[in-house]
């Protein structure tokens, strides 16, 4: 681990497990992580989308009891934000160097080095899971497995592009005004949250709003630069060593780039869950909808959920819990197929 004056640790309040928020001093500045759990247990790193921190793109994941049991029994979590979008953070200048998209991966490996940690699970969603998948890419034998939330990995579409001049410019001279906040929302959520003129929006795109209204507009600017300006990682995919679990909702923005991705992935080890009615953010729109899919990715690597919530964190996996047949190659080929399955709002 690095030298306790390359980190700063702030007890977080809101955690009942005792989450700290650090922030790690890498090669290109400070980046913030926060901790929840067990560290002595397997590492899942989470990696948020534009404009978004661990509390506006994972909350209702780790909201959801089902899905808690399961990540928190078998991980400690490590919520890393782009550079400057933990809250409270302070407005970056225009004047500093912008960060690569190589940049922000490699300070994914510092982070990880300085906290002493090996091979990890890996989550992220849309840019994100850009910066995971090119983490995977570079360190191929850090990565335990990706779960991908809407991820792409060719250079911007056209459409994308000029988006993403457009929110550069007004976000240069305006900051993070009324118009920013609805190109998130759209790329984020479904229409069908969003609302309009005669339904209101959800509660869960007002809150998502109130959030962004906290993020320092040069900070966002800068992560928006970088992941604009993205290479195509398509070739790299067949380097990967680790299994990829992707998931994107039926109406995101992405859902072609990400079912691209999936088409270059070893059939073997990836699958898709094209989630029916919703945006790119699955973790927030439908959190559900990850959960028995994310039980059988896990199963693969002797990860469980267990039945009750009082079962000792350091109980060894019981023999009889999960079938010995879901742990062979085979099974997990069959389990982690490609197809395209649709989960329908309840």
């Amino acid at each position: 681990m690095a030298d306790s004056s390359d980190s700063i640790s702030i007890d977080m309040e809101t955690s009942s497990l005792g989450g700290k928020e650090h922030l790690v001093k890498t090669s290109s500045g400070f980046v913030s992580v926060a901790i929840y759990g067990d560290q002595e247990k397997p590492a899942l790193i989470t990696y948020p989308d534009l404009a978004l921190n661990h509390m506006s793109c994972f909350q209702g994941l780790f909201l959801c009891p089902e899905a808690f049991s399961l990540l928190i029994h078998n991980f400690c979590i490590y919520h890393i934000s782009p550079p400057g979008h933990e809250l409270g953070a302070a407005a970056m200048s225009y004047s500093d160097p912008l960060l690569s998209v190589d940049d922000l991966a490699d300070q994914v490996a510092e982070v990880l080095d300085y906290f002493g940690r090996g091979a990890v699970m890996c989550m992220g969603v849309t840019a994100g899971a850009y910066v995971l998948t090119l983490f995977a890419i570079k360190y191929t034998r850090r990565v335990l497995g990706l779960i991908l939330v809407s991820p792409v990995c060719k250079t911007p579409s056209w459409t994308e592009w000029l988006c993403n001049k457009l929110m550069g410019n007004v976000l240069y001279y305006y900051g993070m005004c009324g118009l920013i906040k609805e190109l998130l929302l759209i790329r984020y959520f479904s229409k069908e949250v969003r609302g309009g003129a005669i339904i209101p929006e959800t509660e869960i795109v007002h809150s998502c709003r109130k959030l962004l209204s906290e993020r320092q507009g040069p900070n966002v600017f800068n992560y928006l630069e970088a992941i604009n300006g993205r290479p195509d990682i398509t070739e790299g995919l067949k380097r990967l060593q680790c299994r990829s679990l992707i998931f994107v909702g039926e109406n995101s923005p992405f859902n072609s780039d990400s079912l691209h991705m999936t088409s270059k992935l070893d059939r073997r080890f990836s699958a898709l869950v094209e989630v029916q009615g919703c945006g790119s953010m699955v973790t927030e729109e439908q959190p559900d909808a990850m959960l028995i899919p994310l039980e059988y990715f896990l199963m693969g690597f002797g990860f469980y959920r267990p039945s009750q919530m009082d079962v000792s964190p350091r109980s060894p996996l019981s023999p009889s819990s999960i079938s010995p047949e879901l742990y062979t190659p085979e099974s997990m080929g069959l389990k982690l197929k490609p197809i395209k399955t649709r989960h329908s709002q309840m």
